[in-house]
């Protein structure tokens, strides 16, 4: 892939003057419309990780950016010292297009994730009578929940986890898709066991999917024995998978649901988690908040961006052109392809190095292509466009990927 002077003026920058925590893609955007990006060259691009599903609603979406420049005008942070007349609106329509009492609105997907933590402990010690300090939450291995360090330390990954220690005690990891072993822990520690946390398709692990009935079969588990479900579809929700938060699959209703990325299009840093009153009213006035929580600009924006997803029936859509991409990639032979899997417009191909050439080769040969996607744990290319691509589209950059994979077999 060719790099223009152009781009690497900005990607030298970056490396001269920011930290070195990411290895991006060689691509300088500039420039977002719907589904697709350009960069500073003015080339075009099918965006095929969708700011990791944070722009389900598609780039710059007229009716959310509409809202934020309204809302800017008027004002954009009170803090939570005051009232504010977009925070009441959003929270009811919120907790009513999602089923619960009470909504908690914090900025990133790390923020809302703490925040379910702490109302799951905060739960237990106040409602289940665990005793103090020996709440349990239980996670699964491969999970990604954001960076914090309490958040790390749940991690199964070295790379997230590694030298940030002392890390946070209260944490035990079963294998994800293992129902057994879930029943297993809470039939032995059951009683200490605030709540389980999950994802209900692991995103950054690489797209994957659990067996049909595992999430209901884990809720019931909890059901069974007093413990919260806790789903994390920061990055499933909002009509990603094919229904608006994928826990609907199996109709389970999470007892905490942790929303972000999309919440906002892509446009702010918003998150949100959602409770009914017996687990939200645990947490008292000045025992947890943010400045920027439920601020003017987020509260008009969020609004606007669930109902655009309401309005143009994107979760129906992420349904239906998401079985087409499977099926497309599943009739593509590739000594490339070992396996294709997802859910609606969450999906994966698991590669197989072939002559050297692994999933960064080929997302690279997908840029130079007009196609941008990344890889995940070196092997694993996920694909997961914003929901308003047209089906004419999906088929165009579907043979944009194919081409890609023949070029380098």
């Amino acid at each position: 892939m060719v790099i223009t002077k152009n781009a690497q003026q900005f990607i030298d920058q970056e490396a001269k003057f920011g930290a070195h925590n990411y290895h991006p893609m060689p691509v300088v955007l500039s420039k977002g419309k719907g589904a697709f990006v350009w960069d500073v060259d003015g080339k075009k691009y099918f965006d095929f990780l969708s700011a990791y599903s944070a722009v389900n609603q598609g780039h710059c979406h007229p009716k959310i950016v509409k809202a934020l420049c309204d809302q800017a005008q008027e004002i954009c942070l009170t803090s939570r010292a005051f009232y504010n007349d977009c925070l009441g609106p959003y929270e009811e329509f919120a907790t009513k297009f999602f089923g619960y009492d009470k909504l908690l609105p914090m900025n990133t997907g790390a923020e809302a994730v703490e925040t379910a933590l702490k109302l799951a402990r905060r739960w237990g010690y106040v409602k289940k009578g665990i005793p103090e300090d020996k709440a349990v939450i239980v996670v699964c291995e491969g999970n990604f929940h954001g960076r914090t360090i309490t958040v790390v330390s749940m991690s199964t990954d070295p790379e997230s986890y590694s030298q940030y220690g002392p890390l946070t005690p209260g944490f035990i990891k079963i294998p994800y898709n293992d129902v057994a072993a879930l029943d297993a822990l809470l039939e032995k520690h059951g009683n200490h066991v605030a709540a389980f946390l999950l994802e209900p398709i692991q995103g950054e692990a690489g797209v994957v999917v659990p067996d049909e009935g595992y999430l209901k079969r884990c809720y019931d588990a909890c059901k069974r024995h007093n413990v919260l479900f806790v789903a994390d579809e920061i990055q499933t929700g909002i009509a990603r998978t094919g229904k608006m938060i994928c826990c609907e699959h199996e109709n389970v209703r999470p007892d905490i649901l942790v929303l972000g990325k999309s919440l906002s299009g892509g446009v702010l840093p918003v998150s949100a988690v959602l409770a009914d009153d017996e687990i939200m009213l645990t947490i008292k006035p000045g025992q947890h908040g943010s400045t920027y929580g439920g601020f003017p600009l987020a509260s008009k924006v969020a609004t606007v961006a669930l109902e655009v997803v309401r309005d143009e029936k994107l979760a129906e859509r992420a349904e239906y052109l998401g079985k087409i991409f499977r099926e497309e990639l599943i009739k593509f032979k590739s000594p490339f392809i070992k396996q294709v899997r997802g859910k609606g417009l969450l999906n994966a191909v698991v590669t197989t190095p072939i002559n050297g050439k692994e999933a960064w080769d080929i997302c690279l040969k997908m840029a130079e292509y007009g196609l941008i996607a990344k890889q995940t744990h070196r092997h694993i290319i996920r694909f997961a466009p914003p929901l308003v691509i047209t089906e004419e589209e999906l088929r165009e950059a579907i043979e944009i990927i194919k081409k890609a994979f023949r070029e380098l077999e």
